[in-house]
């Protein structure tokens, strides 16, 4: 059992905490340490590193500046369990190609750190105003499914397509980059593994990791034949230069941007919040589940919680450090692999669902802090966010196209049209041309015409 000083927990009751409603949790004081969970979290270090990579390229940002923003990002994900939300929060990680082809759209330098900011505050005021107004779950289930599944597809291709252009990260490194990703494909996708996942328990545990196994194997090959250079380990304490970000990156330093950036930022950033509550439906779901497993404790999962907290992640990050991958409310991964933990042991073995949630970053943060591992994996942060990028575009294609496997062609038209335009002209052309087709050819201007066939096929089939 965890040691901790504060008072035990009754059968079937929720964690102890402090300051009423705020539910504030301490470790050491309202749960104890889980070494395991501190262990999963500083193997998967490599996975935050990837978007230093993106960082360099898009904003200019150096590496050793770069390394600081993921840390704090990392420390800022505990706001969430530390003040009663369950989740494992992560990225908005399937919009991150769309916000550099929005970003890319604005000159280097200031211009395009202010853009970031606009669209990051615009984010963070959608998720504050949701989630006070419990208005989320409505919004999203009034935006027709063409245009959902447009929004997806037009991550997928995006994502796809930035990896494979002709300045994209797979030419860094080709070689390497294949091997990674058809390993992390057949681990993760294969008909092959599947079985074996559900068969032995080695295979589920190595699942959990993510990319991270595909990465390592991946990066000791790429080093072998010559294509990824040989790290060179430094033994220090890896620093967080909070002035220097500050006085170089934030709104005091760039200025406020203009008026018309956050109007350029409003498509995306509503682009951005449906893929992002598409996290918060399955959060909610795994937690659900989660709190069945285990009756000797009682885990709450409150939207408007979660809401407010990226949302003030969000508002942190817009004005002291612009975060390119934005704050959302789930990191899927992360979420599964401490729940699975947690619901396969008895309280004798986890006591609180807390220690967990809480020291996968933990061991996160404290691991990027150390300057061995942070050289030792350096060399192959493309290698990194290549295989998220491929595999977050194979996912959101798969998940786009199964919103639409109940619908009729013209909504997969329609869907088709939407990421193809948002891919290639960003979020304000792939949602306006996305309304406009609804508008125009899926919406029922005539009661009298539902008795009509409702897409091209069936016309055609009608006529024969």
């Amino acid at each position: 059992m965890a040691f901790y000083i504060g008072k035990e927990r009754e059968y079937g009751a929720e964690q102890p905490s402090a300051l009423g409603l705020l539910k504030l949790r301490l470790p050491f004081i309202h749960y104890g340490i889980e070494i395991p969970d501190w262990i999963q979290g500083a193997i998967l270090c490599v996975v935050p590193m990837g978007i230093t990579a993106v960082m360099m390229d898009v904003l200019g940002i150096p590496f050793e500046l770069a390394i600081a923003f993921v840390i704090i990002n990392n420390f800022l994900y505990l706001l969430h369990t530390s003040f009663g939300d369950p989740s494992i929060a992560g990225w908005i990680t399937a919009g991150i190609p769309l916000y550099v082809g929005f970003l890319t759209g604005f000159p280097e330098g200031e211009a395009r750190i202010q853009a970031l900011i606009a669209l990051q505050a615009m984010i963070a005021i959608i998720f504050l105003i949701m989630g006070l107004l419990k208005g989320a779950e409505a919004m999203v289930k009034r935006v027709p499914i063409s245009i959902k599944a447009g929004i997806l597809l037009g991550a997928a291709f995006a994502a796809i397509f930035g990896e494979f252009n002709d300045g994209g990260r797979v030419w860094t490194m080709p070689i390497t980059i294949m091997f990674g990703a058809a390993l992390g494909f057949f681990m993760m996708f294969s008909r092959t593994v599947a079985p074996l996942r559900e068969r032995y328990s080695f295979f589920r545990y190595v699942a959990q990791f993510g990319i991270a196994v595909p990465f390592g194997l991946a990066y000791l090959f790429g080093i072998m034949i010559g294509e990824v250079a040989t790290p060179e380990l430094t033994w220090n304490l890896v620093p967080i230069p909070l002035g220097e970000i500050v006085s170089t990156y934030s709104v005091f330093a760039v200025g406020f941007p203009p008026a018309d950036y956050f109007l350029k930022a409003l498509p995306l950033a509503v682009a951005a919040y449906i893929i992002a509550f598409g996290d918060i439906l399955v959060a909610s779901t795994l937690l659900k589940s989660t709190d069945a497993s285990r009756k000797d404790e009682k885990i709450k999962f409150s939207v408007t919680r979660n809401s407010i907290i990226v949302s003030v992640r969000n508002f942190i990050q817009s004005i002291f450090m612009p975060y390119l991958p934005l704050s959302g409310p789930q990191w899927t991964a992360g979420q599964v692999l401490v729940i699975n933990r947690y619901i396969n042991n008895k309280k004798e073995q986890v006591d609180s669902y807390w220690g967990g949630a809480t020291g996968i970053f933990w061991g996160m943060s404290f691991a990027l802090m150390l300057g061995p591992i942070v050289s030792l994996f350096k060399p192959g942060v493309n290698i990194g966010m290549t295989l998220t990028m491929l595999i977050q575009g194979y996912l959101c294609g798969y998940l786009g196209m199964e919103l639409l496997k109940n619908e009729g062609r013209l909504q997969m038209g329609i869907a088709i049209m939407i990421g193809a335009v948002l891919a290639t002209k960003g979020a304000a052309w792939g949602l306006g041309i996305g309304f406009v087709l609804w508008f125009l050819l899926e919406k029922e201007w005539f009661k009298d015409n539902k008795s009509l066939p409702r897409d091209v096929g069936q016309i055609k089939e009608a006529g024969s």
